[in-house]
Parts: C-alpha cells; sequence; structure tokens
C-alpha cells in the first residue's frame, strides 16, 4: 500500500483516485472549491486542510488541475506542496501544462530531496472512468519504474517519453493531433450532410476505410447526435493549443493548421461555448455554412 495525495478530484481526477482508492492504497485530498464526491469518501478518502498538509502525509502526491498557474500555486504558494515536503516523497503532475515550466518545477522539487514526474494523460473522461488513460512521462527511468504500478491502475498505454518536461511536450503534440482530427472530421460530415447525404450512413462507411480514426467514432457519433456535454471542455483544449503555439514561436516553427484550430475553438467560446465538448468545434463550421450535420 501507497500513501498518496491526490491534489484536483475534477472530471477525471476524481475517477483516477477512486481508481487508486480500489486498488488497496490509502488516498487524501485537500478541500478547495467543493467537497469530494460522496463515492470517494465512502471508499476511504481522505479529506484534509491544505495541500501542504496533504504533502506531509504522504508518499507520493498526484496533481491533477488544469493549467501551469494552478500548477506552480499547489506546488508553491502559501500552505502548497513544497511547504509539507521531506526528503525521498514524489511528487507526480498528471495535469497538462507548459513543458519549459515543467522543467522548473522539477528542479524545483528535487531541490528538496523529491523526485518529479510529469505524466500528462489522454483519453478524457471515457478513459479515465475506465482506466484506459494513455499516460505519457516525463522523469528518471528509476523513479517511472517505481511509481509504474499506481500508472497500471489509471491507465493502459504507459510510456516513458524521456526526461523532465518531455510528457508535456508528448502531451501537447498529442492535443494538435486530436485537435486537426476533429476538425477534419467536423468538415467531412458537413460536407457529407450539406451535400444531401445520411451524415450517419457516411460515417458508418467510414468508419471501415483508411479514415477510420477513435476521433470519427466518437466525436463524429457526438457531432451526428449533437451531444456536445464534457467530455473535454473547448476552454481546456483551447489550453492546450495556447501551448503549442507559444512552443512553436519559441522554437521557431510554423503550426497553420494548429492555428485554424485555435480559431474555431475560439468561434465556439465566442458563441458561448467554451464549456462544450471539444467535439462541438464543428459547430463553427455549421455556422459558416448555415448548416447543421445533424438535427439532434
Amino acid at each position: 500500500m501507497t500513501d498518496i495525495g491526490f491534489l484536483g478530484l475534477g472530471i477525471m481526477g476524481a475517477p483516477m483516485a477512486g481508481h487508486l482508492l480500489d486498488g488497496g492504497h490509502a488516498v487524501r485530498t485537500a478541500v478547495h472549491n467543493s467537497q469530494p464526491a460522496k463515492e470517494l469518501t465512502e471508499k476511504g478518502l481522505e479529506v484534509l486542510g491544505s495541500a501542504k498538509d496533504v504533502a506531509a502525509a504522504s508518499d507520493v502526491i498526484i496533481l491533477m488541475v488544469p493549467d501551469t498557474p494552478q500548477v506552480e500555486h499547489v506546488l508553491f504558494g502559501g500552505d502548497g506542496v513544497a511547504e509539507g515536503l521531506s526528503k525521498g516523497k514524489t511528487v507526480i503532475d498528471m495535469s497538462s501544462i507548459a513543458p519549459m515550466a515543467t522543467k522548473e518545477f522539477a528542479k524545483k522539487i528535487n531541490n528538496f530531496g523529491c523526485d518529479y514526474l510529469d505524466a500528462p494523460v489522454s483519453g478524457g473522461e471515457v478513459g479515465a472512468k475506465n482506466a484506459a488513460l494513455t499516460i505519457m512521462v516525463g522523469g528518471e527511468q528509476g523513479v517511472f519504474d517505481k511509481i509504474k504500478p499506481l500508472f497500471d491502475l489509471m491507465g493502459q498505454n504507459i510510456t516513458l517519453v524521456g526526461g523532465n518536461g518531455d510528457g508535456q511536450t508528448c502531451k501537447v503534440a498529442n492535443q494538435i493531433i486530436v485537435a486537426l482530427n476533429i476538425e477534419a472530421v467536423s468538415e467531412a460530415l458537413l460536407f457529407a450532410s450539406k451535400a444531401g447525404a445520411d451524415p450517419a450512413k457516411v460515417r458508418e462507411a467510414l468508419m471501415g476505410g483508411f479514415a477510420s480514426s477513435k476521433i470519427l467514432e466518437v466525436h463524429g457519433e457526438r457531432m451526428i447526435k449533437r451531444t456536445f456535454d464534457p467530455g473535454f471542455r473547448i476552454e481546456l483544449h483551447q489550453k492546450d493549443l495556447n501551448l503549442a503555439l507559444q512552443g512553436a514561436k519559441a522554437i521557431g516553427v510554423s503550426l497553420p493548421n494548429t492555428a485554424t484550430a485555435q480559431e474555431l475553438f475560439n468561434s465556439c467560446s465566442a458563441h458561448g461555448g467554451a464549456a462544450w465538448d471539444h467535439s462541438a468545434m464543428v459547430r463553427a463550421l455549421e455556422m459558416m455554412a448555415d448548416h447543421e450535420v445533424a438535427k439532434g
């Protein structure tokens, strides 16, 4: 049994913590904006007063919060994780944040005599609930090997990509691919629908060919059934694409289609859709076409 602190019990963090509890580990968290789900407390989740308290009581501290500023605050703010650390503990950031900031955070945590892994995930709410997440890890091999049994409780495709920051770089690359695939499926189904074809039948046919993808399977169905409750919110994917575009500028790389996908997300957000599922990118294209893929 491992003593685990888990900070960030949102749409994905809550089921991830649940799997760790189911695996027989002691898990504790700190109260922030709301109480944890009753299901978790019934499984034995302990609730403490601060991130500092959680870190002091845990051997492994996992973060699953929205963005770089939140990670920095939870780690180094008042009553933060750093104040509760002692030599030999391991901090794991499973949020999706800036790779360069991650490298700096890792150095600071290492100075406390503690290990650091960045381990962002892909798979969304469904992957979190089914313990089927893809986990992209940056850090040292020995630390990864020690923590791997915990990752196994939350995911299926778990890869040590490289050193600290490389896990986050991999996640940014993942989000570029996902966004561009959503855009492609959106355009294809919108084209088919406005041309008079049944988009459900078109999707069914494409699922058997070279155009088949997880995005076509899951998000194509969302577009047809008009089920845009998250999922993975557009505002979070906007954050990830900002990381991609800012990083690309820093290293002198052009990402023109990533920029286009971001503008489509921006359009959705401007129309009140920041909290829509990211499959709702199709709605930006629909507004330009004055046509919906399907009627819900």
